[in-house]
């Protein structure tokens, strides 16, 4: 093979590659790259026939508006950020699905950051997203710094925060204090007045404020709580809080988990341990993740709505978008009981939005 042979190959080779162009529908089609353009924006001007040969020759050659430089231009990219650490695990998993259908389906392009919770990390985050013209940041993970919202502001960025209370941001959260008042009250109701609290060493505020108000409202009605945390709010964090809870001589009668995860942990460890649930030990858990209605766990738990919860962030970001300078927006909704098979509480056929 000759070297212009090769030479020649090279350019086939390349136009394969490249991606097809404004200029190379214009081409096709014969008209101008400006006629292209006005032909794939809405409400612009542009003969009839003039579109159709557009059209025609985008179709027949693969084009696409590339919606990304065009954003760029307009100062309006379109991507949204989802800061999140361990986006894979429990409920987050679901919510973050929720949110990147929700974003697609309003016309956003969402970019997922799977970060820590360190400062340096959540910032480290919050830059990435500004270099690339992000319009707005849904956070998921930590406890971001007064800088990173200051930063956020100086570039006109909304910031939603979904799981904690920020005061410097629009958040949403879910009353995790009035469910863990109400799994106390309810052990207690059913004359259990030894009850565990299966935590986690992570002591994110979502996990601190639950394990605070389950304490309190046991406290408060004259109930014992032990308390066992494992090392993060996973499987494995409850079994090592199972086991800290379920092996000690003061064996609760039932255990309020922090979340699902922590109480499939500690309910395999204290079947393996030989005891009947709910005979024996009775378990409510936190945010009905799908597993919880499997027939090895059948879990009581208090439902979050990853989807509803998506919703209500898409549209805190277009009020925001529309009246930025609103004072911070802060929402928070009730979690429903949803009863199975791990505990069954009295009269609980009269407990609202409870299902079986």
């Amino acid at each position: 093979m000759t070297a212009d042979e090769n030479s020649t190959t090279g350019d086939k080779t390349s136009d394969k590659l490249r991606s097809v162009s404004a200029l190379h529908v214009a081409r096709q089609a014969g008209v101008s790259r400006s006629a292209v353009s006005r032909a794939f924006t809405p409400g612009a001007s542009v003969a009839t026939e003039t579109r159709e040969k557009i059209m025609r020759a985008a179709e027949e050659l693969g084009y696409q508006v590339n919606d990304l430089a065009r954003g760029l231009l307009a100062n309006q990219s379109r991507l949204v950020g989802l800061v999140v650490t361990k986006p894979e695990v429990g409920f987050r998993a679901h919510l973050t699905a929720a949110l990147t259908k929700a974003l697609i389906h309003r016309g956003n392009v969402p970019v997922m950051i799977n970060t820590g919770q360190t400062e340096q990390e959540l910032i480290s985050a919050q830059k990435t997203l500004l270099g690339h013209r992000a319009e707005a940041t849904i956070i998921l993970s930590g406890s971001p710094p007064s800088s990173f919202f200051e930063l956020a502001r100086r570039n006109g960025q909304p910031l939603v925060v979904i799981g904690r209370s920020e005061p410097e941001a629009d958040h949403i959260q879910t009353d995790g204090s009035a469910a863990a008042k109400l799994a106390a009250a309810l052990f207690v109701a059913r004359g259990m007045t030894k009850l565990g609290l299966a935590g986690s060493l992570s002591g994110t505020p979502t996990i601190t404020e639950r394990e605070d108000a389950f304490c309190a409202e046991a406290a408060r009605l004259g109930a014992e709580v032990v308390i066992a945390r494992g090392r993060d709010t996973d499987y494995a964090g409850g079994l090592q809080a199972g086991n800290a809870l379920i092996d000690s001589q003061d064996r609760p009668q039932a255990i309020f988990c922090v979340n699902d995860l922590i109480a499939f942990g500690v309910m395999d460890h204290a079947r393996q341990a030989g005891l009947d649930i709910p005979g024996d030990l009775s378990v409510i858990g936190f945010d009905d993740v799908p597993e919880a209605g499997w027939l090895a766990y059948r879990l009581t738990t208090f439902r979050q709505d990853p989807e509803m919860m998506a919703a209500r962030a898409v549209a805190l970001l277009d009020m925001r978008q529309r009246q930025p300078d609103l004072a911070p927006i802060r929402e928070r909704f009730n979690v429903p009981l949803v009863v199975r098979g791990s505990f069954v509480p009295h009269d609980a056929e009269r407990l609202p939005d409870s299902s079986s």
